[in-house]
């Protein structure tokens, strides 16, 4: 999903936070002979938004929700603004273009960027012989302009890299500076020699042509190239970025690089920062870029060797061939001399049980791992590990795990391949210290009656937000529009024979962590959040809102298809369809889950169904019609 900024903003790191469903465990399915249901025809579902209700004759009161007095916009050309008038029989104009008012006195605009040199959107609103004008001021981004011609300057503030910056000496790194384009800018290294940055386009900088980017007197280009660490790490001879222009020359040092040693690893021990739960639900998350989307889910007091850091970020190594990234924060650095753990397999043990199949895998110490559903198969890919199976005893008669297979695909990375009897439900990575054991717990799916599929599980609501959250035209916040929502998940739920837990019971905030804890602890089967969408700046919002609904995990998807198409079929919104997105709250892995955005509530008619109770109600029965149809795809199949 997306967001728009300011005091509405939907953070992508809890962007999606809402009902939560969780079912309880049960025994292993068997094959089950039902009798007969009565085929009874399903209500009509009436599909639309409710009149927006009418507001006439109150006085004038101009809200504007976004942008905030100085807010600094980042689109490039057009925005919005919305806000509400009080009344719904005043007619209003920002910087001269005709706004449509919503019958309640809402309103959403989608204008022009205001120039520069007046940088404010002007309202009037008229009602008869009464008018009212606000003014709201807004900031562009600043960039230092850069001309062509006069005194050379440069953005010093560009300079990379940065300080703090942590690199193997054979590293290479990116050097770069923002500089006129019709300047020469070169880099010396510690070695003395001096090479050329190369212009953003990829032709080297000629002095005295002008650039075909070039902005009135603004001629800023970025000028880059990389060298090796090696050449930025000596503090005696600096690397120093130069600019020459004709006769002028703007010299700029390079922030010193700490060259890693080659000759012994540094190594260092993951810890999580996070204060809640127990280890198994406090993971390091990685990614393959600084800053960017999770991937990895690796276990606390993970050893690990660290390869580079920048901006925050700690790069370590979880084989031979993959290097990641992790908060700095997350690892404590381990002494020098720290030796890196050696892990090799053992045999797999398999011990069923009744809700669950754990393979035990002993490997002397914690491994980075990645767990891959796909369909009837889960893929565990360990690194930093050499196999040796030997006997793998596998106990009682199990129906789940019909196979596995392993493969040494490189000198330390192994991959195994768990073949099921059904399609994936959850697991849990767990590290067993008393026996040494990586233990991948594999869930088994619950027993499910076709005609009630709900009863006798435990489905956890969790309404979304706060913290953060969007805000409509006339001030609903998210996190207060979708917990009457949730409630009516929890009573339609209760009403077919499901045990609720709730992981907000007040508007008060909870976090993301707290709120997969407490999916976990119950036990959860399902995982379903209700949220409302929102844009970011520059995106038109009445040509990009509709309905979606979003997972993490490839074994969610089945869940999350079912949850659209119900709520297609009431809303009558744009289809925009289900989508992998990288959620908190989608990440714990005991239960499949899906989020679901069931509308936009910037735009004002979707704001004002979200406080009609009909329109709550039917939201809600989405969710569980949803959930109704994802958890029957588990019963027994009736025999003739």
């Amino acid at each position: 999903m997306t967001n728009y900024p300011g005091p509405m903003q939907k953070p992508s790191s809890l962007v999606l936070i809402g009902a939560v469903l969780m079912v309880s465990a049960c025994a292993r399915p068997t094959t089950v002979v039902l009798p007969p249901t009565p085929i009874v025809a399903p209500p009509a579902i009436v599909s639309g938004m409710p009149a927006v209700p009418a507001v006439r004759g109150a006085p004038i009161d101009v809200r504007v929700r976004y942008p905030a007095e100085n807010q600094l916009l980042t689109s490039r050309d057009s925005n919005f603004v919305l806000g509400s008038l009080g009344t719904g029989d005043a007619s209003l104009t920002i910087n001269g273009q005709a706004v449509p008012v919503a019958p309640n006195g809402a309103f959403l605009a989608w204008l022009v960027n205001p120039p520069t040199g007046a940088l404010r959107y002007d309202m009037v609103v008229a009602r008869a012989a009464d008018t009212v004008r606000r003014t709201v001021k807004v900031r562009l981004p600043v960039r230092t302009p850069l001309p062509g011609t006069g005194k050379l300057r440069v953005d010093s503030g560009s300079v990379l890299p940065v300080r703090g910056v942590w690199a193997k000496r054979d590293d290479y790194l990116r050097v770069s500076l923002r500089a006129p384009a019709n300047a020469i800018v070169l880099v010396q290294g510690s070695d003395s020699v001096v090479r050329p940055l190369v212009r953003g386009n990829g032709l080297t900088a000629v002095p005295g042509v002008a650039s075909g980017d070039a902005n009135g007197d603004d001629m800023a280009s970025v000028f880059s190239t990389e060298l090796a660490a090696r050449l930025l790490t000596d503090s005696a001879r600096a690397p120093r970025l130069i600019a020459i222009r004709g006769s002028d020359t703007v010299r700029l040092t390079v922030p010193i690089v700490r060259a890693l040693p080659t000759d012994a690893r540094v190594l260092a021990m993951l810890r999580s920062t996070s204060t809640i739960g127990s280890d198994t639900d406090r993971v390091v998350n990685a990614r393959t870029i600084v800053d960017g989307t999770y991937k990895w889910m690796l276990l606390n007091g993970t050893i690990v060797e660290v390869t580079g850091r920048q901006q925050g970020y700690t790069r370590i190594r979880l084989d031979g061939t993959l290097d990641v990234w992790v908060d700095s924060n997350d690892l404590v650095m381990l002494p020098e001399g720290t030796a890196l753990p050696r892990r090799v397999t053992g045999g797999f043990r398999v011990t069923p049980s009744a809700e669950w199949v754990d393979v035990a895998i002993s490997t002397g110490d914690r491994p980075a791992h990645l767990v891959e559903p796909d369909g009837r198969t889960l893929v565990l890919t360990l690194y930093g590990v050499q196999a040796n199976p030997e006997i793998s005893p596998i106990f009682g008669n199990d129906t789940l795990v019909r196979r596995i297979s392993w493969d040494q695909v490189t000198s330390d990375r192994v991959r195994i391949t768990f073949t099921l009897s059904q399609p994936v439900f959850g697991w849990q990575s767990i590290w067993d210290e008393s026996r040494r054991q990586f233990v991948l717990r594999v869930r088994r799916p619950p027993l499910i009656d076709a005609a009630n599929p709900l009863r006798g599980l435990t489905i956890a609501v969790d309404p979304g937000h706060p913290p953060a959250g969007a805000t409509g035209p006339t001030g609903l916040y998210e996190g207060d529009a979708v917990f009457p929502v949730g409630e009516q998940v929890a009573a339609l739920l209760r009403a077919r024979g499901a045990t609720v837990v709730m992981t907000r019971t007040s508007l008060a905030p909870v976090g993301l962590t707290e709120r997969g804890v407490t999916a976990r602890r119950a036990n959860a089967h399902a995982f379903i959040s209700v949220h409302l969408n929102a844009l970011p700046d520059g995106v038109n919002p009445f040509t990009a809102n509709g309905t979606s609904t979003l997972f993490y995990h490839q074994h969610s998807e089945a869940l999350a298809r079912p949850v659209q198409e119900e709520l297609m079929k009431r809303f009558g919104l744009r289809d925009l369809g289900v989508h992998y997105q990288n959620l908190a709250v989608a990440r714990p892995t005991w239960y499949p889950s899906a989020l679901a955005e069931g509308l936009f509530l910037m735009l004002p008619e979707q704001e004002a169904a979200m406080r009609d109770a009909g329109f709550q109600r039917k939201y809600a029965e989405g969710l569980v019609v949803g959930l109704e149809r994802y958890f029957r795809m588990f019963a027994p199949v009736l025999q003739p």
